[in-house]
């Protein structure tokens, strides 16, 4: 559900997007560094071109990632984390979390 008045994503949508495997993986790659589509599909493993294509879109309709066209021939696509210092600290707390898990 996307609040069409303000063009940004409401908390269910987001809770949506984030509770998507692709998603939260493209998210953790971008956190790390600027990525081209081929060198983002190389990282994701074995996912289809078009699998990827429709989570950038999702994730750039909510403002969560940019895409940046560069004028070259051929042309040079990027994608980066819109507020990366905002999603590192919740990365890290579910990796903590995660490691809380893991102990007895």
């Amino acid at each position: 559900m996307q609040d069409t008045n303000s063009g940004k994503c409401d908390m269910d949508y987001l809770f949506q997007i984030l509770g998507s495997r692709w998603n939260l993986l493209i998210i953790w790659h971008l956190s790390r560094q600027t990525l081209r589509f081929t060198e983002l599909q190389k990282r994701l493993g074995d996912v289809h071109s078009k699998t990827i294509t429709s989570h950038l879109r999702e994730l750039e309709k909510c403002h969560i990632i940019k895409r940046a066209v560069f004028p070259e021939v051929p042309p040079r696509v990027e994608y980066s984390l819109v507020a990366q210092d905002s999603f590192l600290p919740v990365f890290a707390a579910i990796k903590q979390w995660g490691k809380s898990l893991q102990q007895p």
